[in-house]
């Protein structure tokens, strides 16, 4: 049997979780002598339920069996052991004692932030997970979500748009994907980022799962971002996970008479760090963190700007030009001209100034 081997059967073990095993670990140093261990020799170290559990496991736990779903599936399970677990999520205190993975996770996934959110979301938090989402994947950092409906949703597609990375961590395994209406989303995922579980192929979700789901989520970014949440959001739990694990924790402001806003505003009350833009994430990042990917890093100088971004870079002169000099000068719509400052802005090619000025950058 392998180290991954029994780290999946282990994994199937009821009510062995990361902490046990940790335990277990520093008496047995394999989880393979773990699994071939007496009952009696666990009884030290576990309780009686759990050591009996793990010395009768091959009666309860279909580790062959499991392993044609996971073959069958296409998936790989990563261990503490594998050189492209996410370092941060190995550091906290409970980290997953596997992780299923559909597609590839990679080296680049360590510059990660997660974004969460309620479900139950209005347009305004849609469009600002969204945006977000885009900027920072643009920038080269991978975005963390959960795959659930309403902000989740939204926080993957933008950085799928961005043609960047994004990891969805599922509540469930991996052949009861839930929610079942964001298949296709998790298809798109798993093609150029990935979809993960700590969760035995078959389980499905339940009240437990996610909760447990969202330490994930959390732990294996430098910093989460909570863009709409209500007073009881479970985004709200997520946040306390980050913080309890010394992630830094940004929120999104909204409206103090939106109900869906109510948790955000707390958590920004309570000390979260207020953000309007992407900018005000990247430089707290890259204060922390120096390695930090910069923002667009993708995007060198050198590189030729054709159609509309041409147009309205050789548009703006050394002096400050205002979004209607713009208009006025290359004849685009306002809302053409206004997007492709943005994407400009991104590329560090256009510098937005107070004021809603812009000038050119060197």
């Amino acid at each position: 049997m392998t180290y991954t081997e029994a780290c999946i059967a282990i994994n199937m073990i009821p009510r062995m979780g990361p902490v046990r095993l940790r335990k277990l670990l520093g008496v047995f140093e394999t989880p393979q002598r773990i699994l071939e261990a007496r009952s009696g020799d666990l009884l030290d170290f576990a309780g009686r339920d759990l050591a009996e559990a793990i010395s009768s496991w091959e009666k309860t736990v279909d580790l062959e069996g499991e392993l044609k779903r996971i073959a069958a599936f296409g998936a790989k399970v990563l261990t503490a052991e594998s050189p492209v677990y996410p370092r941060l999520l190995r550091e906290i205190h409970n980290p997953p004692i596997v992780l299923y993975a559909w597609g590839e996770v990679t080296d680049r996934d360590r510059h990660a932030i997660s974004i969460v959110g309620s479900r139950q979301t209005s347009q305004y938090g849609l469009e600002c997970a969204k945006k977000f989402s885009y900027q920072l994947a643009y920038a080269g950092y991978t975005v963390v979500s959960g795959l659930a409906r309403g902000i989740d949703t939204a926080a993957h597609q933008g950085a799928l748009a961005a043609k960047g990375r994004t990891i969805a961590v599922l509540g469930s395994g991996l052949n009861r994907l839930y929610p079942e209406e964001n298949r296709a989303l998790a298809e798109k995922i798993a093609a150029s980022g990935a979809v993960v579980t700590e969760f035995p192929m078959e389980t499905q979700p339940d009240q437990q799962s996610f909760p447990q789901r969202n330490r994930i989520v959390s732990g294996w970014a430098s910093g989460l971002l909570v863009v709409e949440a209500g007073a009881h959001s479970g985004a709200l739990i997520t946040a306390n996970q980050a913080a309890e694990q010394g992630r830094t924790v940004f929120a999104v402001p909204g409206p103090i008479n939106r109900p869906t806003c109510a948790g955000t505003n707390r958590l920004i009350q309570e000390g979260a760090k207020l953000v309007t833009g992407v900018r005000d994430i990247l430089e707290e990042m890259e204060t922390l963190f120096p390695d930090s990917p910069h923002i667009m890093e993708r995007a060198q100088a050198s590189e030729a700007l054709a159609g509309e971004e041409k147009a309205i870079y050789d548009s703006l002169g050394e002096a400050e030009s205002t979004l209607e000099d713009l208009v006025a000068k290359c004849g685009l719509p306002m809302r053409q001209v206004s997007s492709t400052l943005l994407t400009l802005e991104m590329k560090r090619y256009v510098k937005q100034l107070p004021g809603r000025l812009f000038v050119r950058l060197s």
